[in-house]
C-alpha cells in the first residue's frame, strides 16, 4: 500500500513501451531501451516547451532527480509536440538548455509514444516499475508529494523483493555551451530617454542596462545563481527573470519569472526591492490584496500606465494589476481559464499571455501565446477583444487580412501608434499588424513559403536569421528584438530594411 494511497496507483500488468527506433534522444550520448532500464523505477515526463503547466513541473522533477540520485530512478522527457515548431529536434535542445534540464529526453515523432499510453494532457507523469509495469499515471502539475511517494515505496518493494538494479544505470550528458554575454535573453526594455537598453538576461538570472547605441553594459543587476535576494545590484538575485518596464528614468520594474515575484530596480539606489511574490506559485484569488503577502504564477511581462503595473500572469492565464502607491495587486482581466474568449473583463478567457504593450494609454494589447493570438483590452470599456487568432490549435504563418493571418506562439508585442509589432516566436519573424489597413504582414524573418535551408554562397543567408524571438521593441526607425536562442539582441532598420547585432559589451 503507498503511503498516501495515490489514487492513481495501479496494480495493473500493462508492460510499457518500447521506445520506436531511430527517434532523436537528446541530453544524452545514446539512446535509451525499456529493457536497458529494467530494474529501475522510469520516470516519464511527457511534455511540450511551450506549455506553462510542463515548466511548472520542472522543479517537481528537479527535487526528485536530486533526492534520488545514485539510485536506481530515471527521468525520461517525452516531447510530444503541440506547436510544428517544436517537433524540430534542433528547437527541443534549445528548450532543454533554456529550461536547464537534466535527464535524456526523446522527440516523440508524431505523438506517437503519447499515443501508446493514452496521454491525453500536457503534462503527464506516468511512472513504471522495476519489472516494466506501468503502475501510475497522472495529468497536471503540483504532484510532488504523491511522487515522490510513488518513488519511495517502488524503491522498498522491489529492493525487498530483490528486482531492483543493484546500481543506477550510467547516462553520459554532452556539455553545453558557456562563456555568452546574453543567455537565451527574453525581454527588453527602453529608459524613458531612449538612450539606455534594460535586457533580461533570463538564464544569466540578471537584469543588464546598457547604452542603446554602442552596447556597452551601464549597470549589472544580480548575478548568474538563482535566488530570491534583495539588496545592492551585486547581493540581489533573480531566477530567470522576463518582462521588464521602465516606468521612470530611476525606476524599472521586473517579472522575476520563475521566482514568481514582482522586483523593483532602483537605478539611482542601486538597489533591488521584492515588491510581491514570495518565491512560491501562487493560485487563483478573486480579488486586490497586499502584495506582500500575495504569490505570483510565472509573471511573464509587464506594461505601465499611469501609476499601474499590468502583468502577464501566465501561469494563471489572467492580467494582473499592481497600484504602485498602494502596493496592492490581484487580478485585472480573465477568468482564469484557459482558451480564447471575448467580451468584458471577467468573462474573458486568455491562454498564457507573454507580452503587454501599452496602445494610445486607453488599451492594453497582449501577445496570448498558447492561442497564437493578438488580443486588445479596452481600459476603459473594460472589455477584451481578439485582434488576430482563432484557438488553441490555430495557428501557422500567413500574411493578410485580420481574419485570416496565422501566428505562432507569439511572445512579445510592442504598439508604435496603429502599428503592432509582434514576435511571433515559433515562426522565427517579427510580424506587422497594421490597424489602418487591417493588415498582417512579415517585417523579419522568412515569410511562409519562402525557403529556409541555405546553400554555401546564397545570398539570402548572409545576414543570421532570428530564431525563436521572444520581444519586439521600437525606438526611433528601428526594432529592438530579443533574439532568445541566438543568444543576441539584434536591431533592424526599418529605413533600410537591414538586420545587424547590437554588440553587448561587458567593459
Amino acid at each position: 500500500m503507498f503511503r498516501r494511497m495515490a489514487g492513481n496507483v495501479t496494480n495493473s500488468m500493462t508492460k510499457a513501451q518500447e521506445f520506436p527506433e531511430g527517434f532523436a534522444w537528446l541530453n544524452t550520448e545514446k539512446p535509451l531501451s525499456m529493457a536497458s532500464l529494467k530494474g529501475h523505477v522510469v520516470v516519464l515526463d511527457f511534455w511540450t516547451y511551450c506549455c506553462i503547466n510542463c515548466m511548472h513541473t520542472l522543479p517537481t522533477l528537479d527535487w526528485l532527480e536530486k533526492k534520488y540520485r545514485g539510485q536506481p530512478v530515471v527521468f525520461i522527457g517525452v516531447h510530444s509536440a503541440k506547436f510544428s515548431n517544436e517537433q524540430q529536434a534542433q528547437n527541443v535542445q534549445e528548450a532543454i538548455g533554456r529550461y536547464e534540464i537534466g535527464h535524456p529526453v526523446v522527440v516523440d515523432q508524431e505523438m506517437k509514444i503519447w499515443r501508446s499510453y493514452n496521454v491525453s494532457a500536457w503534462p503527464t507523469i506516468v511512472i513504471i516499475d522495476p519489472k516494466g509495469n506501468v503502475v501510475y499515471q497522472q495529468a497536471g502539475e503540483g504532484q510532488r508529494d504523491e511522487l515522490d511517494d510513488v518513488i519511495g515505496v517502488l524503491l522498498e518493494r522491489h529492493r525487498a523483493a530483490g528486482t531492483l538494479a543493484q546500481e543506477p544505470i550510467s547516462i553520459e550528458h554532452p556539455r553545453r555551451a558557456q562563456g555568452r554575454v546574453l543567455s537565451y535573453p527574453g525581454k527588453l526594455a527602453f529608459s524613458p530617454d531612449g538612450r539606455m537598453l534594460a535586457i533580461s538576461d533570463s538564464n544569466h538570472n540578471r537584469v543588464l542596462v546598457a547604452d542603446a547605441q554602442s552596447g556597452k553594459i551601464i549597470h549589472k543587476v544580480g548575478g548568474t545563481v538563482r535566488d530570491l535576494r534583495d539588496g545592492s545590484f551585486e547581493e540581489a538575485r533573480f531566477f530567470r527573470p522576463q518582462g521588464l518596464a521602465w516606468a521612470k528614468e530611476d525606476r524599472i520594474f521586473v517579472a522575476d519569472t520563475e521566482n514568481h515575484a514582482l522586483r523593483e530596480i532602483d537605478i539611482s539606489a542601486k538597489t533591488v526591492r521584492t515588491l510581491a511574490g514570495n518565491g512560491r506559485q501562487g493560485a487563483w484569488i478573486s480579488g486586490a490584496q497586499d502584495g506582500k503577502v500575495t504569490q505570483l504564477s510565472s509573471p511573464w511581462d509587464l506594461a505601465y500606465s499611469d501609476g499601474f503595473l499590468f502583468i502577464a500572469m501566465a501561469g494563471l492565464h489572467q492580467i494582473w494589476a499592481y497600484h504602485i502607491e498602494s502596493g496592492k495587486i490581484g487580478p485585472f482581466a480573465g477568468s482564469g481559464y484557459e482558451n480564447i474568449v471575448d467580451g468584458t473583463f471577467s468573462e474573458a478567457q486568455f491562454a498564457q499571455p507573454s507580452g503587454l504593450s501599452i496602445y494610445d494609454s486607453n488599451f492594453l494589447l497582449v501577445a496570448d501565446s498558447e492561442v497564437s493570438a493578438v488580443r486588445l483590452l479596452n481600459l476603459s470599456k473594460k472589455t477584451v477583444q481578439t485582434v488576430v487568432g482563432e484557438g488553441l490549435f490555430e495557428f501557422g504563418f500567413k500574411d493578410g487580412a485580420l481574419a485570416d493571418a496565422r501566428l505562432q506562439h507569439p511572445l512579445g508585442v510592442h504598439c508604435a501608434g496603429n502599428k503592432i509589432y509582434v514576435a511571433d516566436t515559433y515562426n522565427h519573424a517579427v510580424r506587422l499588424i497594421d490597424l489602418d489597413t487591417q493588415q498582417v504582414s512579415t517585417v523579419v524573418g522568412k515569410a511562409a513559403g519562402e525557403k529556409t535551408m541555405c546553400k554555401i554562397d546564397d545570398p539570402a543567408c548572409d545576414t543570421l536569421g532570428l530564431f525563436e524571438p521572444s520581444d519586439v521593441k521600437q525606438q526611433g526607425n528601428t526594432l529592438y528584438i530579443a533574439d532568445t536562442n541566438n543568444h543576441l539582441v539584434r536591431m533592424f532598420d526599418l529605413d533600410k530594411m537591414v538586420l545587424k547585432t547590437l554588440a553587448i559589451k561587458e567593459t
